[in-house]
């Protein structure tokens, strides 16, 4: 029997689901989170392979407005819930539903597609390139000390119930999203995710809690939300602290927080995974190595209308360069591109016959767009060609942003 792709209907989103978790493993995910993406879920922009009544792959996308360079939401379909069945890999079922959503992607005029892969491997043939890191640091607080800026005894820190002070925390968020490229502007029901606390997914540890920081007039300018996994061992306690998510809108209150983290009686570890790799923390600890700083692939970007995604952007220097783009996947990119930024880091980009200045694939261009990754170090691999003296430079400078793309939350 032939093979099926079709849109997803809202009736068979739990067959579909099921295909999904088969094809992560088999592990059933915790009722609470499986209804959250259930509601999620945007079945008109989900996608099913069906070989008769079985469901064998599944490819669906979230509307995003990601913040880029300059502080433009620009429409990102986050692309999500890829997988294929066990008995239905190597026969080309992936290739086709990528091909089938940019196709569609492009069609609703969203400039980029952006992932997070559960495999790095897998993407880069579609044109994804890594754009972002997270960083992780589990650290030894018997053996680091922060030190903290002026004004940090004034914060003041509250306990609350993480739900009832979830409006105040995403005020905080949203007004953090267009400082920090790769951050998704929160749409309506993603706010949950952070409250997505199922008994069987702590291990020993406690309910999600949240302490927030009041400045002076009692507004929230920070918070937390962390659990503490109570241990003893021969010598004592051994307690951990594991934090979900820590921002703040001052250097005063943030400290504030890590220092309440820090503090708390009975535990000697602070675990906070998925940081931006620039996080302000490293530049308080005492010991960075006693830290375990590492970091990890976190959000992959796909330009998928070139010009679009260029224009959308604004860059940290004038610019006027020739750039002739390879890609195979979606040749619509392909070719010679004039990319011309003013002092303003406004730019422009138009198709060319001009001879070409460097040389790269929409890969690279994917991982230098939201000004983490330099073009030059991308050279340095082999990635870019320079054909005019000087154009690398100046284009990896004009990329470059002040401060490291992050990516706060998994989709």
């Amino acid at each position: 029997m032939a093979l099926e792709t079709r849109v997803l209907q809202a009736d068979e989103w739990d067959v579909w689901y099921d295909q999904l978790e088969l094809a992560f493993g088999g592990v059933p995910e915790s009722p609470e989170e499986r209804k959250l993406y259930r509601q999620l879920t945007e079945t008109e922009r989900s996608l099913g392979v069906w070989d008769g009544a079985a469901c064998v792959a599944s490819a669906g996308a979230f509307s995003f407005r990601l913040s880029v360079p300059g502080g433009t939401l620009v429409p990102a379909a986050g692309v999500t819930m890829v997988g294929v069945s066990p008995t239905h890999r190597r026969r080309g079922i992936l290739t086709s539903l990528m091909r089938r959503q940019l196709d569609d992607v492009r069609a609703g005029g969203e400039p980029l597609a952006v992932l997070t892969a559960s495999d790095p491997a897998i993407y880069g043939r579609f044109g994804y390139g890594t754009a972002t890191y997270g960083l992780a640091v589990d650290i030894d607080t018997t053996r680091v000390r922060l030190s903290v800026p002026p004004g940090t005894d004034e914060v003041t820190l509250r306990l609350a119930d993480p739900e009832e002070v979830l409006a105040d925390c995403e005020r905080v968020y949203a007004r953090l999203v267009a400082g920090r490229p790769g951050m998704p502007a929160r749409q309506p029901g993603w706010e949950q995710l952070a409250l997505l606390d199922p008994p069987g997914t702590r291990g020993s540890g406690s309910p999600l809690k949240c302490v927030v920081a009041e400045g002076a007039g009692g507004e929230v300018v920070g918070y937390a939300r962390y659990r503490v996994k109570p241990d003893w061992d021969l010598k004592g306690s051994d307690g951990k602290v594991e934090v979900a998510d820590l921002d703040a809108l001052d250097p005063a209150a943030y400290a504030a927080l890590w220092r309440y983290l820090f503090g708390i009686d009975l535990t000697w570890t602070v675990r906070a995974h998925r940081r931006p790799v620039d996080d302000p923390v490293l530049h308080l600890l005492s010991d960075v190595r006693r830290s375990q700083a590492r970091m990890r692939d976190s959000l992959h970007v796909r330009l998928v209308d070139l010009p679009a995604a260029l224009e959308a952007r604004t860059y940290g220097a004038p610019l006027d360069v020739v750039v002739e783009v390879e890609d195979a996947f979606c040749p619509w990119n392909a070719g010679r591109w004039r990319l011309a930024a003013d002092a303003e880091g406004t730019a422009v980009c138009t198709r060319t016959e001009a001879p070409p200045e460097l040389e790269l694939s929409v890969r690279e261009l994917g991982s230098a767009y939201l000004g983490g990754i330099t073009l030059t170090s991308l050279a340095a691999a082999g990635r870019v060609r320079e054909l005019r003296p000087g154009a690398l430079s100046e284009a990896s400078r004009a990329f470059a942003g002040d401060v490291s793309p992050w990516l706060p939350h998994g989709f």
